[in-house]
């Protein structure tokens, strides 16, 4: 089968990584699974020219319900989604958008979505036969790179200290766009570390919105204790990921994020913004911590620096959470199933 993949794949996304493992879940099942940035399209009737091309597509599959499947509204062909996150988290509060995403969700065949919660979040605010979504969460597997030098990579990013080994990192993983909020614990961070130097924030990820980018950038240079990252390779990131004291995430809204459960894989604690998303993933003092204020997340580290048991233990629960859960073995056979139903599909109508 001939399959036609959109998704929003700025480069060492999140998004871009996802769509990424789902393609070669499918391709290994023996079909051809184009992937196709939303941004090389202008309208649906785009897409529908794309997949009559000679030799045509055959089904398609979409990374967020608005982004990416508004496009497949024009197309003759079987369809399946899987539900971003911020679709049903954020886009719904637009009646126009919501209104678009039901077209989209009445016309799948499928929709995936990442946890039970927003599963049970898209049943309460769109119109859809309930037994047309299933709840599959993402696989997680992580490769750390050989070649890494941590001194290089601080110094790079800005930090200049004798005292390497003595550092506390926390690492903010998120692209510069405004739902990851990646600015949220800045102040309180600043104030944080002129208490003690040792405790540094390094945000990392890919500049996607060129206007938050230059304000982060303004920040940083202005805080003490905040640092800015180059973004890097998925293998480097999670060297990086490996060697500091805590992974955190401060997003608005969030899926599922990749970032703290790959931090959890690599037995690295979790420190995340108490939103829907991530509540789902990090059970409180068990796998994780959550915060709801800059000043908690403080509270929070403080509690994570001073209580050895608290660190082992949320790091031991983490590490077995994504194995019990984030299985990219489970993850592949559902993909191939669901897929197999559109080929059946394609026979049938």
């Amino acid at each position: 089968m001939k399959l036609l993949f959109l998704a929003c794949l700025s480069p060492k996304t999140g998004n871009y990584t996802t769509a990424e493992r789902i393609r070669s879940h499918i391709e290994s099942a023996g079909h051809t699974c184009e992937l196709r940035d939303v941004a090389d399209f202008l309208s649906p009737s785009d897409v529908a020219h794309l997949v009559s091309q000679n030799p045509p597509f055959q089904g398609a599959l979409a990374i967020h319900l608005f982004k990416a499947g508004r496009l497949l509204l024009d197309i003759q062909l079987p369809f399946g989604v899987i539900f971003g996150g911020t679709d049903i988290n954020e886009d719904v509060k637009d009646e126009q958008k919501r209104v678009v995403m039901e077209q989209v969700l009445l016309k799948a065949r499928f929709a995936v979505a990442f946890t039970e919660k927003l599963k049970e979040e898209a049943e309460f605010v769109l119109v859809s036969p309930q037994s047309k979504i299933y709840v599959q969460p993402q696989g997680i597997q992580t490769e750390v790179a050989e070649k890494f030098c941590w001194t290089e990579f601080l110094m790079s990013s800005g930090v200049r200290t004798d005292c390497v080994d003595e550092l506390c990192v926390f690492l903010l993983v998120c692209g510069l766009r405004r739902v990851k909020d990646p600015l949220y614990l800045a102040e309180v961070f600043s104030e944080w570390h002129s208490e003690n130097h040792l405790n540094i924030l390094i945000i990392i990820g890919p500049k996607v919105d060129p206007a938050l980018t230059a304000k982060v950038e303004a920040v940083v240079k202005r805080a003490t204790g905040v640092f800015l990252a180059q973004e890097r390779s998925q293998r480097k990131l999670h060297a990086v990921m490996k060697r500091c004291f805590a992974v955190v995430n401060s997003s608005e809204s969030e899926g599922m994020s990749a970032a703290i459960l790959e931090a959890m894989d690599l037995r690295v604690p979790v420190l995340a913004r108490n939103i829907p998303g991530n509540a789902a993933v990090v059970k409180h003092g068990v796998n994780g911590l959550l915060f709801s204020s800059p000043q908690e997340f403080v509270h929070q580290s403080q509690r994570l620096l001073s209580d050895h048991k608290l660190r082992e233990r949320v790091v031991r629960n983490g590490k077995l959470y994504v194995e019990e859960n984030h299985s990219v073995k489970q993850e592949k056979e559902t993909y191939q199933r669901l897929v197999d139903t559109l080929h059946k599909a394609q026979f049938s109508a």
